[in-house]
């Protein structure tokens, strides 16, 4: 009608996803031993707390860059050698470059000082001082994390397994880095996702 519109991109899951049923399939192919899950969140919220590193593989891919709850390598941001492991295990990267804070959006203002929503992790802000020793894993040197905040209608799966961490630690805010290994795209289809698994140092896969 000649008018202009404005376009808001909520999220980034445009992707390739895999059914269920294709995923069994390869997992039966390979002949590898699994379990199947009445909640993946709730378990995978478990492992964390647990001190594991989970691969987390659901629903569509991310398109760009950032991996943003469905590709994603998720650990415990309580922990301040987290990152050593994560990256001496699994993503072999220079010990200068931090992993995300992927946090339930409305307790943002808790953590980070005047940050806004950041559902793309594209910008860093001041993590609050008070919050450094509840979250140094994700602190980088200069105070700051690069922000993800993680709203229920974008990615519910992610955002229940945030918000049972949460509730059984008290710390609304996991580690969150792409599922891939250094020099590798992001993982994108179930056989990535085990050829990474089984390549690495990752306690446990929940795919599907």
């Amino acid at each position: 009608n000649g008018q202009d519109r404005e376009f808001v991109l909520e999220n980034n899951y445009l992707g390739p996803a895999f059914p269920d049923e294709e995923i069994a399939a390869t997992l039966d192919k390979y002949k590898l031993t699994y379990e199947t899950l009445s909640d993946p969140s709730a378990r995978a919220a478990d492992l964390i707390a647990e001190g594991n590193i989970i691969g987390w593989f659901q629903g569509r891919l991310e398109f760009g860059d950032r991996a943003l709850g469905n590709r994603s390598i998720l650990a415990d941001p309580r922990d301040p050698s987290m990152k050593e492991k994560v990256n001496d295990t699994i993503k072999y990267r220079e010990p200068f470059r931090p992993f995300a804070p992927a946090i339930l959006n409305q307790r943002v203002d808790d953590y980070f000082e005047s940050a806004s929503p950041t559902p793309f992790m594209e910008k860093a802000f001041k993590i609050r001082p008070e919050r450094h020793g509840e979250i140094p894993a994700v602190t980088h040197v200069d105070g700051t994390g690069r922000l993800q905040s993680v709203d229920q209608d974008n990615n519910p799966l992610f955002y229940r397994l945030i918000n049972a961490f949460s509730n059984k630690t008290g710390v609304p805010v996991v580690l969150n880095t792409s599922f891939n290994l250094k020099g590798e795209p992001i993982v994108c289809t179930p056989k990535d996702a085990l050829r990474t698994f089984f390549s690495c140092g990752l306690d446990a896969l929940i795919i599907g």
